[in-house]
């Protein structure tokens, strides 16, 4: 397979730089690049902006809203977006909901919801995880019991993802108690945020930032037309979303980003020293992770390529979700390593100017902690790596 970019695949690149120059925000872009936490009223902006280009929802059918672009023009646009400065659409309803919609809601449904996707007027988060099932997801407890038109839902979701912004939250909740099988009885259901009987408690993680959260539901009342599809068959519809999850976990386009900040930190002058890439040792290390993202690179393309033609991804998608975290993980290992004492966590003036004038040229240094300890749960959620080696063992090898 070729992956040298044609004439018409240069030009698409160079009308994503465009866009990027002129459309950014600035405190945006800064607040990225620095590796910070973007607000609410950040991530909407970008996602309106895209919106009115009509790029929020790239992967989605045409008639959908799509964009129309082949494999290769979205790793493009995905590359590019990072190597700017430019934060992700949030997965949650554009990777997540989306698909699930197009492919198993009825027409309400995609009427009332795809369109707040699109534009990013609705945020939504996702309930899946409970205390008691996480990797084991299928033994959540959470209910949905059906009283008339509508579900009295009762339980609790956590690390809910930015839930303290979310307009609404799409939840896998157990809708049949006495199924045979834990993976049956199990239903997708939407709910509204708002709603009386929600409570969202934070999660404050090791970094410090309020990003998880816990969520709580006590006799929520939700209209019988937020159920998504088929009650009882939402397991069907979990896995067919957890594939797309798994796909953006892989994260090439933030990982080449990194690679290029782990060389620049790697190549600085040191005052009274050598650059760290003078080191055979880190020369290797360093060597080592970017043949490993080129490999990783290869696969993801290979994927998109195949998903574009209509095959299911398959097993691909767990091989890319665990590589992909390792290879990111790594990178970030190495950046903290590279960055020496600059890497101390919480230290106050990281990311001021002057903060590391001994690495002549570069502020990569700058919280390389925070994002280190972030990144630590990247290998657990969308499935832990070892759940994605027991999918790949059965879809595989049959076992």
């Amino acid at each position: 397979m070729d992956f040298s970019l044609s004439a018409k695949q240069l030009e698409f690149r160079d009308s994503v730089r465009a866009f990027l120059a002129d459309k950014l925000p600035d405190d945006v872009r800064e607040v990225t690049k620095a590796k910070s936490h973007l607000s609410k009223e950040q991530y909407k902006r970008w996602h309106k902006i895209l919106g009115d280009k009509g790029w929020s929802t790239p992967l989605w059918p045409l008639k959908h809203g799509g964009t129309g672009w082949s494999a290769v023009e979205y790793a493009i646009f995905d590359e590019e977006c990072h190597a700017h400065g430019a934060p992700r659409v949030l997965p949650f309803s554009v990777s997540m909901l989306g698909p699930v919609l197009i492919a198993f809601g009825n027409d309400d449904l995609k009427e009332r919801f795809l369109p707040g996707i699109q534009d990013g007027s609705d945020w939504w988060a996702q309930g899946f995880s409970e205390p008691g099932a996480g990797s084991d997801l299928a033994s959540l407890k959470m209910t949905a019991i059906r009283d008339g038109d509508h579900y009295i839902v009762n339980g609790q979701k956590t690390w809910t993802t930015l839930g303290q912004h979310a307009d609404w939250i799409f939840c896998l909740v157990r809708t049949d108690p006495n199924a045979p099988k834990k993976q049956m009885g199990i239903s997708f259901i939407l709910i509204r945020m708002d709603a009386p009987g929600v409570e969202v408690r934070p999660i404050i993680t090791l970094d410090g930032a309020h990003e998880v959260n816990e969520v709580w539901f006590t006799d929520v009342k939700v209209p019988a037309g937020d159920l998504v599809g088929e009650e009882n068959k939402g397991w069907d519809y979990a896995k067919f979303l957890l594939q797309n999850e798994r796909i953006g976990i892989a994260g090439v386009g933030v990982s080449k980003n990194e690679i290029n900040a782990l060389r620049r930190i790697a190549t600085a002058e040191i005052k009274n020293g050598k650059p760290l890439l003078e080191d055979p040792a880190f020369k290797m290390k360093l060597a080592e992770i970017e043949i490993e993202l080129r490999a990783l690179d290869i696969t993801n393309k290979r994927m998109l390529v195949e998903t574009e033609r209509g095959t299911d991804p398959g097993p691909v998608s767990s091989m890319l979700k665990i590589r992909g975290s390792e290879v990111a993980q790594r990178i970030y290992e190495l950046k903290m390593e590279a960055s020496g004492l600059y890497a101390l966590p919480f230290q106050p003036n990281a990311g001021q100017e002057g903060w590391n004038d001994e690495l002549v040229g570069t502020m990569d240094t700058s919280r390389s902690a925070p994002v280190y300890l972030n990144t630590r749960k990247i290998s657990i959620f969308g499935g832990s790596n070892e759940i994605q080696r027991t999918i790949i063992s059965k879809m595989v090898l049959g076992l």
